[in-house]
């Protein structure tokens, strides 16, 4: 990457992810001087973390009702100015062999590092200037009412013992800087910072694709479960999902649930059918009319994990462990039947933003331009990626809205 000592570019991208970085590559293309700051100490760190390192980089069939947004239109331009089949395409040219899992999910075959070798390489090619080590102290906007306003970005650069203050100015100011999921990742609230300071609207910001947390009994039988894993269906707010769940020491997670907790709010009940396959009420009426003297643990385990039944019976059939179920009447069948097709939990809270894989909420859409991503009132001014009211599905639709917003931007930019 150059090291060019002008303080001068046409594009300064503030954030060096996945949006940020497809957003570079696009501008200078273009021919534009590009300049991308990042305040970690290394570049992509999202990418590396994603999918359990492989990177679920995109998605096959990408539609706008896998997106939450108040404006659920909005992300359909980008969408279709840059789609599933451009990013592949670029995968493809590069020879990064990827493959396709459940629900058309496209994951790096050997390593997320090959995604973001090949976005750095594609910024080399560029000549996209990359510095690390960025913190963002001020932006600020020259000439305010001209219909080309200059941007001056100033920038506390270097690590520790070797801290330097720097001022640069740009034509166009790309805010490509995450948002509050994953501190630790580099995720933080700086884009909605400079959103308030050019008076920008934000909408309601919470953890999304998070996992649940319990305080109740409910706890402790998770952490005796943690490890365990099964396929579930899970229900809320008229939003219905079926994939796995994990059992963690603080209570549920996997793919269902992360999937789930983006429509679930404080004192929301969740619905959790532990068979989506089965009528558990009418398969056990069925077993009792055939005179079976069978306990209605050893029936279950036919289905469920030993751990998972043994904690079942001691929550909701206690009185009946040692009772066959030709002894049981219909009514406390179907009472477990319910009870297993359709169990009720109350989580205390989501783990929060430390664990979770987006922020819900953002910069409000109304004020950007959904062709290019620039704020409508204020030329040479983007907004791109997770900071924005956009925010996907688990299954590579987050980085498909990275890919397309930091595109359309840098169409323009």
């Amino acid at each position: 990457m150059s090291n060019n000592a002008s303080h001068d570019y046409d594009v300064i991208i503030l954030g060096a992810g996945a949006a940020g970085l497809l957003c570079a590559i696009t501008a200078a293309n273009r021919g534009r001087r590009v300049l991308v700051l990042e305040r970690a100490n290394k570049i992509g760190k999202k990418i590396l973390m994603s999918g359990g390192g492989r990177c679920n980089f995109t998605n096959r069939f990408v539609e706008a009702e896998h997106f939450i947004s108040n404006n659920p239109h909005f992300c359909k331009s980008a969408l279709s100015a840059y789609t599933p089949r451009d990013f592949i395409a670029l995968v493809e040219k590069h020879g990064i062999e990827y493959e396709e899992r459940r629900h058309s999910q496209l994951f790096c075959q050997h390593s997320a590092k090959d995604i973001l070798t090949m976005l750095v390489d594609e910024c080399e090619l560029s000549g996209v200037e990359i510095r690390t080590h960025c913190d963002i102290n001020r932006v600020e906007v020259l000439e305010r009412n001209s219909k080309k306003p200059h941007y001056r970005v100033e920038v506390e650069q270097g690590q520790a013992t070797t801290r330097k203050l720097s001022g640069m100015n740009c034509q166009s100011l790309v805010v490509a800087s995450g948002a509050l999921s994953v501190p630790s990742l580099g995720g933080s609230g700086l884009g909605y910072k400079i959103a308030r300071q050019f008076s920008l609207p934000l909408t309601e910001r919470r953890a999304g694709l998070v996992p649940f947390m319990f305080t109740d009994s409910i706890k402790p039988l998770c952490g005796r479960l943690s490890g365990l894993s099964l396929e579930v269906e899970v229900r809320c707010n008229a939003q219905v999902f079926t994939e796995q769940l994990l059992f963690t020491h603080r209570g549920i997670s996997g793919p269902v649930i992360l999937q789930i907790s983006n429509y679930w709010r404080a004192g929301d009940e969740i619905r959790i059918n532990l068979l989506p396959a089965t009528d558990v009420g009418e398969w056990l009426l069925q077993i009792k009319r055939e005179k079976v003297k069978t306990r209605l643990k050893t029936l279950l385990r036919q289905k469920l994990a030993k751990s998972l039944v043994n904690e079942l019976e001691a929550l909701w059939w206690p009185r009946f462990a040692h009772t066959p179920i030709v002894e049981l009447s219909a009514t406390q069948l179907r009472v477990i039947g319910r009870q297993i097709n359709a169990w009720h939990l109350k989580p205390s809270a989501t783990e929060g933003y430390r664990t979770a894989e987006v922020t819900l909420g953002g910069v409000d859409t109304d004020a950007i331009s959904s062709k290019t991503m620039e704020v409508k009132a204020q030329a040479g001014l983007y907004f791109v990626g997770e900071v924005l009211d956009v925010s996907g599905h688990l299954g590579g639709f987050n980085f498909q809205w990275a890919w397309s917003s930091g595109y359309v931007a840098g169409q323009v930019a």
